[in-house]
């Protein structure tokens, strides 16, 4: 079994309030969840207007193919969001 874990970095510049924030995170958050099979919550930088931390998670039994599938996350995140930017994210298997 291998665990695959994501942790994503996204820049809000737009956002002016924690209200703006939470919009664009709960957005973000479902659109993977209905999208993917993996876990997804907002993990860190939890009162910063304009940053936010989440964590993806996925388990498989095949490693590449949860690289894979974390990799596709990243990417339809980068791509359907025009109000959120990718400052960094780190992958990790287990």
């Amino acid at each position: 079994m291998v665990v695959g874990v994501c942790t994503l970095e996204l820049d809000i510049p737009a956002s002016q309030s924690l209200k703006d924030k939470r919009h664009v995170v709960k957005s973000v958050i479902a659109r993977v969840r209905q999208s993917f099979n993996v876990s997804v919550a907002e993990v860190d930088a939890l009162d910063s207007w304009q940053r936010a931390t989440i964590g993806i998670v996925c388990v498989s039994a095949d490693a590449q193919y949860a690289h894979g599938l974390l990799e596709k996350v990243i990417d339809n995140i980068e791509r359907s969001r025009l109000d959120a930017v990718i400052a960094d994210y780190r992958i990790e298997m287990w």
